[in-house]
């Protein structure tokens, strides 16, 4: 049997497997079930199944990918400079378990930005759920189109599978066993899917590690000779900068995960606020660890290149080494720094069938709960948020439950069109940029939800929020143009900082005289 069919013959199997969980998970579901799985999911489970949404698809090949990197291609880290970013976001974690957990089940949310219609107004309900639900539909439909690609190139282009099949039927796999349990189901779903994605790092590793005949204590000194595992960059103009990686790091995380409704639904699904602080720092802890064992992965994929013949090359006048890979016929080397090097490695030979069904198998494990949680996340914003079906008086819980299915059905046909706006595209530059770009809109809900908790101030003049919301961004990146273009500094992930304290700034602005009282 030829082994892409076998690989593909794993995938179905492993499907197959999430429909049965969705069965059992999705019986007697209603929309709170979909929403916030009734508030009774466990906090173990949770904690345990956030791993796999929070790293995606993009963590499992690109962060391993970039510790070789030296120079040029579109990756900003380094060896393993990226850990600065992970211990920012474990400080982040922790700020959110303290303020915004105890917060929205204090005020017994099922969206998150339900806070802001009752701190502020309606308009600021709304927007904070816009800004929401166009980054997770962009910075979720990137991730998925990454995915599909390594599946479409290593895979299933030499079947003569079409891409549109390909990404059609990934996103309706996604569908079938969400449509009915949403968070009920994907809190299951995620933590199997974890586990592996867990399993598929351990047994990379345990295979090069035996393959190179090293022991983890000679590998990690090999690593070091050849400078893979340098964490700290001193250099201030960098958008590296240890400092400030890990400010940006603390704030990504308040903002991408305690301000985004995706990671906080599964949150409140717990519960009591004990136990989802619980599943807060047992998670934060966690990612620690799993982050740490993917750049050392990262680095023994480059060694067990090197020894199989992989090398440093340069292209055009670059004196440094900006490619890596194989040599063809014709003595050309073929780039496979970052993205493409762990897939290479895996599904082209290299690694025998055991691995590479193991790579496959963890491969869909990161790409499942990246896009469940982000459709669950954005069908649930858009029907608590901007349809308000919750306090819908004049609908049946039928006719909500089938309300909630069409926008679920609706959401996945867009993120397939935005997938193949990423395929149209088809450079990896350009969907780095995009994703950026959709970090751009947390910044606004950082300054809004900010001013909400830290002031007592209303903001009651009609239009004024969205003007704020809208001009931040825009300033934003006017600023970063500017000291890109005209100084040696360049501005990295404090990017959002600098977004959220503008927003704050422009909220204080057109703020009310007189002073709320407390929510």
């Amino acid at each position: 049997m030829n082994p892409g069919t076998i690989l593909l013959l794993f995938v179905f199997i492993y499907f197959i497997g999430l429909l049965v969980i969705s069965y059992f998970t999705s019986r007697n579901s209603d929309n709170q079930s979909f929403f916030i799985g009734n508030k009774k999911s466990k906090w173990w489970l949770v904690a345990f199944g956030m791993i796999g949404t929070s790293l995606s698809g993009v963590t499992f090949i690109s962060v391993p990918g970039t510790v070789g990197k030296m120079t040029g291609s579109e990756y900003i880290y380094g060896g393993f400079e990226y850990y600065m970013m992970v211990i920012g976001f474990f400080i982040g974690y922790f700020i959110v378990a303290a303020i915004l957990l105890p917060l929205y089940y204090k005020m017994n949310l099922t969206s998150i930005y339900t806070y802001l219609g009752k701190r502020f107004n309606v308009e600021a309900h709304k927007i904070g759920s816009i800004f929401f639900i166009i980054s997770r539909a962009i910075g979720a439909t990137a991730r998925l189109y990454l995915v599909v690609n390594v599946l479409q190139i290593f895979l299933l282009e030499g079947l003569g599978v079409p891409f549109w099949v390909t990404s059609m039927v990934l996103l309706l796999m996604v569908l079938l066993y969400t449509f009915e349990g949403g968070v009920k189901t994907i809190v299951i779903t995620d933590t199997l899917q974890t586990s592996f994605m867990i399993i598929s790092l351990v047994a990379c590793i345990v295979y090069i590690l035996s393959n190179l005949n090293l022991s983890f204590g000679e590998a990690y000194t090999i690593l070091e000779q050849k400078n893979y595992t340098h964490f700290i960059n001193f250099d201030p103009n960098s958008k590296t900068f240890f400092l400030k990686t890990i400010l940006g790091g603390i704030f990504i995380t308040i903002a991408m995960t305690g301000l985004d409704q995706e990671m906080m639904q599964k949150n409140i699904s717990v519960d009591n606020l004990k136990n989802s602080k619980k599943n807060m720092l047992t998670f934060a802890g966690t990612l620690l660890l799993v982050n740490l064992a993917f750049l050392f992965l990262g680095g023994l994929l480059y060694l067990f290149a090197l020894q199989h013949g992989a090398e440093y090359g340069t292209t055009g006048t670059d004196p440094i080494s900006n490619i890596f890979g194989f040599k063809d016929a014709a003595g050309n080397i073929k780039n496979v720094m970052g993205d493409d090097l762990f897939p290479s490695l895996s599904l082209n030979g290299y690694f025998p069938m055991t691995i590479s069904v193991i790579f496959i198998i963890g491969l869909i494990s990161a790409l499942f709960p990246s896009a469940d949680g982000a459709l669950t996340a954005v069908t649930s914003s858009y029907c608590v948020d901007l349809l308000n079906l919750n306090e819908d008086k004049t609908k049946t819980e039928k006719e909500k439950k089938s309300l909630r299915m069409k926008v679920h059905l609706t959401f996945t046909v867009m993120f397939f069109i935005l997938i193949m706006v990423f395929k149209a595209l088809n450079d990896k530059s350009i969907v780095y940029l995009i994703m950026e770009i959709a970090g751009y809109t947390y910044g606004p809900l950082l300054g809004l939800f900010a001013f909400g908790i830290f002031t007592k101030f209303k903001i009651s003049k009609k239009y004024s929020i969205l003007m704020v919301t809208i001009l931040a961004p825009i300033i934003t990146y006017v600023i970063n143009f500017a000291v890109t273009s005209y100084t040696d500094y360049r501005i990295g992930v404090e990017l959002i900082v600098l977004n959220g304290l503008l927003t704050f700034i422009g909220l204080w602005l057109v703020k009310d005289k007189q002073h709320l009282r407390v929510v």
